[in-house]
Order: C-alpha cells, then sequence, then structure tokens
C-alpha cells in the first residue's frame, strides 16, 4: 500500500510540473512574455503557486527547464553526434540547418523565447545562450574543425551567418510579413527556395575551403 501510494505521489507529482511548463507555454504563445508572472502561471495551469517553488526551486528555473525544453540546439544529445562522418559533416551541417529552419517555424513558443531573448537580459535566457554554444562547440571541434583545419573559423563564420539567418527568416515570417527579397516564406515554394539555399551554400562552403 505505502509503495502504491508513493509512486501515486511521484505520477502527480510530475502531472503537476507538467501542467505548470504547459502553462508557462500557453502564456508565451497566447500573451507574451510580460506575463509569465507567477500567479499568472499558477492560474493558468489551475495549480497552487507554492508548488512552483516545491518543484522548481523559483519562477526562473521554472522558465529555465521550460526554455530548454522548446530549443533545437539544446536537445541535441551528445551521443547522438555521430563519431565518424563518411563526408566530414558535409550532409550534417546541411540537415541541421534545415531541421532547426523547420522546429523554428513550428514552434510558436520558441519564437517567442527568442524575441525575448533579443529584448532584454534574463539569466535563464544567457543559459540557454550558454547551452546553445556548448552544443555547437561540441559539434565544431569533433567533426568540423579536424576538416576544415586552419579554415575552421572561416567555417564558423559562415555557419554563424547561416544560423542566424535561419532564425531571423522566421521570426520575419511570423511577426512582420511572409515576403522577404521577393519570396514568400510562409508558402512551401518560398521555403523550398529558402532550403535549396541552405544546401547549396553548405556545398558552396565544403568546396571553397
Amino acid at each position: 500500500m505505502k509503495k502504491e501510494t508513493a509512486s501515486k505521489k511521484s505520477r502527480n507529482k510530475e502531472q503537476s510540473k507538467q501542467q505548470l511548463l504547459d502553462a508557462v507555454g500557453e502564456i508565451l504563445r497566447t500573451k507574451g512574455y510580460s506575463e509569465l508572472k507567477v500567479n499568472q502561471i499558477a492560474a493558468t495551469a489551475g495549480l497552487d503557486k507554492k508548488l512552483i517553488y516545491n518543484y522548481f526551486g523559483s519562477k526562473d528555473n521554472l522558465l529555465s527547464e521550460y526554455i530548454h525544453s522548446q530549443d533545437f540546439w539544446s536537445n541535441v544529445k551528445q551521443d547522438s553526434v555521430p563519431v565518424l562522418v563518411p563526408d566530414s559533416g558535409k550532409h550534417l551541417s546541411t540537415a541541421m540547418l534545415l531541421q532547426q529552419f523547420d522546429f523554428v517555424r513550428d514552434n510558436a513558443e520558441l519564437q517567442k523565447v527568442l524575441l525575448w531573448r533579443l529584448s532584454e537580459p534574463q539569466p535563464f535566457l544567457q543559459q540557454l545562450t550558454e547551452n546553445q554554444e556548448k552544443v555547437g562547440e561540441q559539434l565544431f571541434q569533433s567533426i568540423f574543425d579536424p576538416h576544415f583545419k586552419e579554415k575552421a573559423l572561416d567555417y564558423r563564420a559562415i555557419m554563424a551567418i547561416l544560423v542566424a539567418g535561419a532564425y531571423y527568416l522566421n521570426l520575419y515570417s511570423s511577426v512582420n510579413g511572409s515576403v522577404f527579397c521577393g519570396i514568400d516564406l510562409n508558402t512551401d515554394s518560398g521555403r523550398g527556395k529558402i532550403q535549396e539555399a541552405f544546401s547549396f551554400l553548405v556545398d558552396k562552403t565544403y568546396n571553397g575551403l
């Protein structure tokens, strides 16, 4: 009986934690980050605000856990990075750019987080940046730097532009309009052209460097 009760408490805790995380996402999506206040989160989740402190320690920790769960680069697992790549990471470079491009488009909450990060300094947003850089550094050091050698920084610079472009085009198309350089980013054909451009630029980078 005691074991069953402990198991039920554990399930209830995990369910409540998920309700709070879901509430953060709902508020971000419908009201924006300025409304991410303890009382608002608790009310949206339908739970006592004390559970935020009981389960996460603070509102910032709750927000940090939510943001980490939504970010593309923070969720690239270390054990998912291949040890050996037959084409020196060319296919991997293209695949990850295309995955990021679609991931940001499909995640309205992450779009709000990215805009938030540009708007004001917050410790949990800085942590997001640090997590992304940590994953990126792992990829660079294990796969790309050994291939490009003295041109490694040139490759990193090109990837910085491509990753930033994938972010910006999605934010632009969701906030201010869908047409950029005459390409409608909210159509399959328009997005297809951007995807082709990513592939083209990665190919040229590998051939040129």
